[in-house]
């Protein structure tokens, strides 16, 4: 008796199990950072924001390779709102000065306010919160309820109530304006930097270092906070354009930068007189604004994609 059964058996040319169950032993694995570059690499999202960014960082540290005029000295009356002319793409402002101009040195001030108050809350922040989430006990307790004082004030109600202060109102700056946002803003770093250091503070590798004599302060510093400073870095890239956009509100709301300081907050503010008659003085330093953010948000989505440890088993 025969059977109609047929068995079909793969070739063994179809089904390399060698080949798809070889590890090579031969490299080493890559370590957080260096995966992270390695996507960052591939997104076009990171690649445009970097360009973005790069052109931007370009025009605030070398203004004149981008335009001949000067922002204040050029300005007469009798250009008044004037449309674009030749060597004036965006026309003139209600005094006759040159947007365009004043929109490429706007840039250095709103960048640089950006970029210190990042650098001012990262350092405030991450002191703070690492501190508080490695020791823990009373030092945490404290710090978190200042953190809490902070978290409960507006950060824009705190800045004009801090910038009407003596000090602050008689010397409007770039560093006032700083340290007025770095004031306010570093309570959210602290808490993201606490909460990462709690969770490698008992790692293996940070008690294996104070098995072998290391100090706690010692841990902390060259074990336990460069692990944890993924998310730091994600929220200050973030925070970058907020800040920037801060900055552009307090201007608007005259208590930022002195109208002396070239900044897109500025230029929004004065040209509110003339929304109706020439919306185009407006739309150019707010256009600069938006996609100054936009480039910073884009930049904070991809570092965060690449950085998250849930994206890293996918």
């Amino acid at each position: 008796m025969t059977s109609n059964t047929e068995h079909f058996v793969a070739p063994v040319d179809e089904t390399p199990l060698q080949a798809t169950d070889s590890v090579k032993t031969d490299q080493a694995p890559l370590s957080l950072w260096a995966d992270a570059w390695r996507k960052l690499r591939r997104r076009p999202m990171f690649i445009v924001s970097s360009l973005l960014i790069l052109l931007l960082t370009t025009i605030a540290l070398f203004p004149g390779l981008f335009t001949s005029v000067a922002p204040n000295n050029d300005c007469q009356l009798a250009n008044s709102e004037a449309g674009p002319t030749e060597g004036h793409p965006f026309g003139f402002t209600l005094q006759g000065c040159d947007v365009y101009s004043r929109v490429i040195h706007g840039t250095q001030a709103s960048l640089a306010v950006g970029v210190l108050s990042v650098l001012c809350v990262v350092i405030i922040g991450v002191t703070l919160g690492a501190l508080a989430g490695y020791y823990g006990g009373w030092l945490d307790a404290v710090l978190a309820r200042l953190g809490d004082i902070f978290f409960a004030l507006p950060i824009i109600l705190g800045a004009l109530v801090v910038t009407q202060l003596p000090f602050f109102r008689e010397n409007r700056g770039v560093w006032t304006v700083v340290i007025t946002i770095s004031l306010l803003a570093w309570p959210q770093m602290a808490r993201i930097t606490r909460g990462a250091v709690i969770e490698v503070r008992n790692a293996d590798f940070v008690t294996a270092a104070r098995s072998l004599g290391v100090s706690r302060f010692g841990a902390l510093l060259k074990h336990a906070l460069p692990n944890a400073l993924a998310p730091v870095i994600v929220l200050a890239t973030l925070e970058l354009g907020v800040f920037i956009v801060l900055e552009a509100t307090l201007s608007f709301l005259g208590v930022g930068l002195p109208l002396s300081v070239m900044s897109w907050g500025n230029d929004i503010s004065a040209a509110n007189a003339s929304i109706r008659t020439n919306p185009g003085i407006l739309l150019y330093p707010a256009a600069a604004l938006s996609i100054t953010v936009l480039s910073f948000i884009m930049l904070g989505d991809a570092v965060r994609d690449a950085l998250d440890p849930k994206s890293r088993q996918r």
